[in-house]
């Protein structure tokens, strides 16, 4: 007696959605890439510091970035420092905590090691006005 043979169908990968994928994700590190470079401004070089926490930077935090030159920048955009209290009581008003009255927004200043001390106490200072306290400092580690 002559069985038939079932016919094996031939294995083969469907390309267009790995494709779809592939480039959803392209998409997706491209332009998360593109945001965190804006936060950190490459014309800034911070001192560098033997010891210090290396903790994790809280979500949301906004980078204040003060040039050798004395300029502030936040996302790449140039503030004096009346625009700058402007920017910082907006911020510390939306964030504002019911409980304490005090803004729970993070600010974390990125000076230049030859930046002017006084130029960065000047941004603490604005910070304080607007009623942010959560600020902290960047330094690169040594090597």
């Amino acid at each position: 007696m002559k069985f038939k043979r079932p016919e094996v169908e031939q294995a083969s990968i469907p390309l267009a959605p790995m494709i779809d994928v592939v480039f959803l994700l392209l998409i997706f590190f491209i332009v998360t890439w593109k945001f965190s470079r804006d936060e950190v401004d490459l014309n800034v070089s911070v001192p560098t510091a033997d010891h210090g926490d290396s903790s994790q930077r809280p979500l949301g935090e906004i980078i204040v970035n003060v040039r050798d030159n004395g300029v502030i920048t936040i996302d790449g955009q140039q503030y004096s420092e009346d625009d700058l209290r402007i920017r910082l009581q907006s911020i510390a008003e939306a964030y504002k905590d019911k409980e304490t009255g005090k803004s729970r927004q993070p600010i974390r200043i990125r000076g230049a090691g030859q930046v002017e001390y006084e130029r960065i106490l000047d941004v603490v200072d604005l910070c304080k006005e607007a009623g942010i306290w959560n600020i902290s400092f960047s330094a690169r580690r040594t090597q």
